[in-house]
Parts: C-alpha cells; sequence; structure tokens
C-alpha cells in the first residue's frame, strides 16, 4: 500500500489513467521504500512541454517520461493511412495515462539522456519494450544498444538493487514473463531487426499489444494505492 496525502484519493487517481491529471502522479506513485532500503522522496520543482521535473533527496533531478510511442506523424509520414483515426487516437490516449509514464533521470551526463538516447537510436525508436530490454541487460552487465547511456547513470539503477526489484518498484510486471524475460511488442532479434514496424498488420498487433499492457498497469496501480 503507496501512502499519499489526504487529498490524494482514489478518484484523483482515476481521473489520470483517464488522462486529465499529471501533478500529483509521482508523488502518489513514487515516494516509497526502494529495493534498496531507502525512501525516496519526490518533489514537482517544473513542468515543460508536458514533462515533469522532479526534485529528490537521493540522486540527481529526474523526470516523468511517456513510455510507448505512436509512431503517428513521424519518420516522414510513414505510418500514415496505417492505422484509422479511431485507432490512433485510442492508442495517443492509451499512452498518455499513468500506466504509460515512467521516471528516468532528468539531466545529461556526457552525452544524452536515457529518454533521449532511446529516442534517437536507430535500434531502438523510443519503443520502452527494447528499452526495458536493455535495462535488464543492463544489471546482467551485458551489453545492449543503451549500455553506455545506463552506465552513466549507474547510480539511479544502482537505487534498486537488481532487475526484479526495477520491475516491482515501477510496476511492470505485466511486461515481463515469469522469469523476467520481456514480453516485446515486436520481435526484437537481438536488436538486429528495424525496431519499427514494417506492416500494417505489426503496426496494429504493436497497437493492441502496447494497449493491453499498459492496461494491465493501470489496473495495478490503481490496486496498489
Amino acid at each position: 500500500m503507496l501512502c499519499f496525502k489526504k487529498s490524494c484519493n482514489f478518484t484523483v487517481v482515476k481521473k489520470r489513467l483517464n488522462g486529465c491529471l499529471k501533478y500529483l502522479e509521482p508523488k502518489i506513485l513514487w515516494n516509497k521504500k526502494l529495493p534498496c532500503g531507502k525512501i525516496l522522496d519526490l518533489k514537482i520543482s517544473g513542468d515543460n512541454y508536458d514533462r515533469l521535473l522532479l526534485k529528490n533527496n537521493l540522486c540527481d533531478n529526474l523526470s516523468s517520461d511517456r513510455m510507448c510511442p505512436h509512431f503517428d506523424g513521424k519518420y516522414n509520414g510513414k505510418f500514415d493511412g496505417w492505422l484509422s483515426d479511431f485507432e490512433i487516437e485510442e492508442l495517443k490516449h492509451k499512452v498518455r495515462t499513468i500506466g504509460g509514464h515512467i521516471i528516468f533521470p532528468a539531466h545529461k551526463k556526457n552525452g544524452f539522456t536515457i529518454n533521449q538516447a532511446r529516442g534517437v537510436s536507430r535500434t531502438i525508436c523510443d519503443r520502452f519494450d527494447l528499452t526495458l530490454e536493455c535495462i535488464r541487460c543492463f544489471y546482467q552487465e551485458e551489453q545492449s544498444p543503451l549500455y553506455d547511456t545506463l552506465m552513466r547513470y549507474k547510480d539511479f539503477f544502482d537505487l534498486f538493487i537488481d532487475f526484479s526489484g526495477y520491475i516491482d518498484f515501477f510496476i511492470l510486471q505485466d511486461f515481463t514473463d515469469e522469469k523476467k524475460q520481456i514480453k516485446f511488442s515486436l520481435p526484437c532479434d537481438n536488436f538486429k531487426r528495424s525496431p519499427l514496424p514494417q506492416t500494417v498488420d505489426e503496426y496494429k498487433k504493436y497497437k493492441m499489444h502496447t494497449i493491453d499492457l499498459i492496461n494491465r498497469r493501470n489496473k495495478r496501480i490503481l490496486e496498489s494505492v
């Protein structure tokens, strides 16, 4: 059970699940005991471009970032017309809910931030499942497209001890199987294939899988508060 102020009630969280509230989300969800035994204490210090800047008591500033891309309007219009307007709006709405957000270190350390690096990487293209696979590899001391970036923020990842601690803290259990292997939205092939949908069917599969995972995470979040 998470602890939060009396005003931060179930109704407030439910509204955010419908895409209406963001300011109370990080404090409600993540101000709690970490796997390392320390207590994380977040305070919102800014809000730019729909991105919350979060001061905390343990490491450099963090930010609340959107996890999953919708691809609409990106890549020179490559995916225009692949999904109906309704399907696109359904995906966009879902990725903006609590279950579609996570916190990452906010500032650069001798290179891109994690969120920037996964966005510009041609082997990740902002996909969270591939990002999560990089984080899994990081804890196993295995190479990945984001290994060097993640290493610059080792102090942040040390707070969670290991990959299981990271998954449990951020309520990501539905993004992995019982062996803590990633449930990919599209095939990974050890980062060899393009991270982008290659066909309309793949785009639809990505959409359905992403919405399902976020729905499951939203449900876990509601049950945890």
